[in-house]
């Protein structure tokens, strides 16, 4: 869903405005983890999470019925030759901006073959398609790890390592659970707020993401925020205050979602519209890939040893800023392609 909104985003608006109005979009994905996080602290006390689920549900459903109005795309239309189709959605952004259509007839050679997988493999892509899947999965594989590593050192109380897995347990009884390393402690309203605080960082860097995107150009901003995000990993592991965990987490939470923005809009602008969807769907499939492995890291390696975890993460991000570095094409100021 992400992608295909970002996709459509991207093809609607011109060249010199998507490096601003991708990022902005970002205000609505941060209003959302908001939201969520407030029904949380409301819901799982009282009703319980099963219930946050269901409420949880009810934006998608009506996003759902909501599709049918959407446009599709006119480079969409014009690649699979409803010239006609393209035209009237056209007409209709003129009229909202209080213009004209220009003269002439809207032509576009139409392919036979669109969407090959094959495709993002060619050799004028290859080296592309490869680095950008090794960041896709790196950058979700973080996101996902720093939303749940918060939750882990928030629950462990290991602001500075100073209680061992070993030493915690859980009261009560004689039981062997509770000597068992798996337990779950309730969030406290100090909690929620420390992941509302952080989460709010999704939005902090965005004006800074904004300028590097635009001046520095795709590749080099990318490469720049994977770095940093790696150097707040290992900073994780530094004892500090309550306050002192927040500014990191805080900061992290900044930088994955700086990320995300980036290469969100160079995969976007990278492929002619003929490959678009097919690369953006690909990419997002390794996505969740990432975030599939990092709870493993987030809440099981981290369970055994923390610096370990956090390691693994900074190296993941060194590795795709050093992709992001060596990409082969700079999309910054580039007109979208239309097909191959």
């Amino acid at each position: 869903m992400a992608a295909g909104r970002l996709i459509l985003k991207t093809e609607f608006l011109p060249t010199k405005y998507r490096g601003y109005m991708l990022p902005l979009s970002q205000v609505f994905w941060l209003a959302g983890s908001l939201l969520i996080i407030g029904l949380a602290s409301v819901v799982i006390p009282t009703i319980g999470w099963r219930w946050l689920i269901r409420i949880a549900s009810i934006p998608g459903i009506i996003l759902i019925m909501a599709f049918k109005f959407i446009p599709e795309s006119a480079r969409f239309n014009v690649s699979t030759g409803n010239t006609q189709a393209a035209v009237a959605t056209l007409e209709h952004i003129a009229k909202m901006n209080r213009s004209v259509m220009p003269e002439g007839k809207l032509v576009e050679p139409v392919l036979e073959k669109r969407g090959r997988f094959a495709d993002l493999l060619d050799a004028k892509y290859l080296r592309t398609t490869l680095q950008i899947w090794v960041i896709w999965l790196g950058i979700s594989f973080a996101y996902y790890g720093v939303i749940l590593a918060s939750a882990e050192l928030l629950e462990r109380d290991l602001v500075c390592g100073s209680k061992a897995d070993s030493e915690v347990v859980v009261t009560g009884g004689d039981s062997g659970e509770s000597q068992s390393p798996c337990y779950c402690h309730m969030f406290a309203p100090s909690d929620y707020r420390t992941m509302i605080i952080s989460t709010i960082g999704e939005i902090a860097l965005n004006p800074l993401n904004i300028l590097g995107i635009n001046f520095l150009g795709r590749r080099l901003s990318l490469s720049i925020t994977m770095g940093c995000t790696a150097l707040f990993f290992l900073l994780l592991n530094i004892c500090t205050s309550s306050a002192g965990l927040i500014g990191f987490l805080f900061m992290l939470r900044a930088l994955v979602a700086a990320n995300f923005n980036t290469i969100y809009i160079y995969t976007a602008e990278v492929y002619p519209t003929t490959m678009r969807a097919l690369g953006m769907g690909i990419s997002g499939s390794l996505c969740r890939i990432g975030a599939m492995v990092a709870p493993f890291i987030s809440q099981v390696l981290m369970s055994a040893s923390i610096l370990g975890a956090l390691c693994l993460f900074s190296s993941v991000c060194v590795v795709c800023a050093i992709s992001a570095f060596t990409l082969p094409i700079e999309t910054k100021g580039r007109t979208l392609q239309q097909i191959k």
